[in-house]
């Protein structure tokens, strides 16, 4: 039977090279005559970006994360990681290598690195405190004060920082937190008191952002304005429909062609949609099932409560954005910038993400070695008392 770890291995792959030709597909104009080749997309960037996030994915994947998680020292990194992780997330607020879009300066651009957007990291950087810390005081994760106010007050600092430039990250990230710290033994009421504050600062983001009220606007009401506020939401409807069941065929879609904006980052399912139809997001869909559920298996069958939620940490990251993609790209919900994982173009995204998903496969090669290890106890005790 195929071990949870190797699963993930492959639906990663798998949705990594659908990613590497929708982005390619997306990323032809008109004129260009050529389409979609096999030596264009080898040549591509896209496909360097694959072959790193394998990379990442792999390397993580060999690492010892049973004893990594029993060393005295682990708290220390942890919180080493999330103070670069606040000073990473600051970078936009810097003048000179802020790069704005749409309204959002969320990407910065730095010498060899080039442009990133350090809210992808932010995700990830968090989670491994927020696993430390449940484990390390889970006897006093029922108390506010001696338990929760902690890491509520961490998470809180990141949550304001990337909340006024990216609103939708700043919500992934306080929906994990609190799924990880209520795994941990928090109670649910602890975070009442905090929702005063975080509808505070929602308001307060809308206020000091005009183009949000623009897009709760034209999700209730797309046809109201469907040459500007309404167009995008509209041309990604547009492409879903075209595709129906089976598609237009891999490189034959038109919305691509500049109709529909974001093509290649945000809205490449609706790439995918109108040239594989319903078949083609069927196999997606199922992919991201087969992940989730992978990850959750590997995450239940860890013996250490640090891996066991770091683990529902990196799941319930990729599983959230994911769904927050799929249903802006729906029209279910207003557009909030979130790339889907593997599949929208960006470096960043593509790496940290890979090297997160190695992390849950280190995790079952242990269980692994740990289950071998039992098995062969019996047989060594048989061979002493003989």
């Amino acid at each position: 039977m195929l071990r949870p770890g190797s699963a993930i291995v492959l639906c990663a792959l798998a949705l990594l090279c659908i990613g590497v030709i929708a982005v390619n597909s997306a990323g032809l104009s008109v004129g260009t005559g050529t389409g979609v080749t096999l030596q264009s997309i080898l040549l591509s960037r896209t496909t360097g970006l694959m072959l790193a996030a394998m990379v990442a994915l792999l390397a993580t994947s060999l690492l010892p994360v049973d004893r990594l998680v029993s060393r005295p020292d682990l708290g220390r990194w942890a919180l080493g990681l999330y103070l670069l992780t606040v000073a990473v997330i600051a970078l936009p607020y810097i003048p000179g290598i802020a790069h704005e879009a749409k309204g959002s300066a969320r990407w910065v651009t730095l010498p060899l690195l080039g442009t990133m957007q350090p809210s992808e990291l932010a995700k990830w950087g968090v989670l491994l405190l927020l696993a430390w810390y449940g484990a390390r005081h889970a006897s006093t994760m029922h108390h506010f004060r001696r338990g929760v106010l902690t890491p509520l007050l961490l998470v809180g600092v990141l949550v304001a920082i990337i909340g006024y430039q990216d609103l939708g990250t700043a919500v992934l990230i306080a929906g994990v937190a609190t799924l990880m710290l209520v795994a941990a033994g928090a109670r649910v009421a602890h975070f009442l008191p905090a929702v005063p504050a975080a509808a505070g600062l929602a308001a307060l983001a809308f206020i000091s952002a005009p183009y949000r009220v623009r897009r709760v606007t034209a999700f209730l009401d797309p046809y109201s304005d469907p040459r500007n506020e309404g167009y995008h939401l509209i041309q990604s409807l547009v492409a879903i429909a075209n595709g129906e069941g089976h598609g237009r065929g891999i490189g034959f879609g038109l919305q691509k062609f500049g109709y529909l904006p974001e093509d290649r980052t945000d809205f490449v399912f609706a790439v995918i949609c109108e040239e594989a139809g319903i078949a083609g997001a069927a196999v997606v869909v199922s992919l991201y099932i087969a992940l989730i559920w992978s990850g959750w298996r590997i995450v239940r069958a860890q013996p250490h409560p640090a891996l066991r939620l770091l683990g529902l940490g990196i799941i319930a990251t990729l599983g959230s954005q994911a769904i927050m993609n799929l249903m802006v790209v729906t029209g279910m919900v207003p557009t909030k910038g979130i790339a889907l994982p593997l599949l929208s173009s960006g470096g960043t995204g593509w790496i940290v993400t890979g090297a997160a998903l190695g992390l849950l496969v280190a995790m079952d090669h242990a269980t692994a070695d740990d289950a071998e290890a039992e098995a062969t106890l019996p047989v060594a005790a048989g061979v002493e008392t003989g």
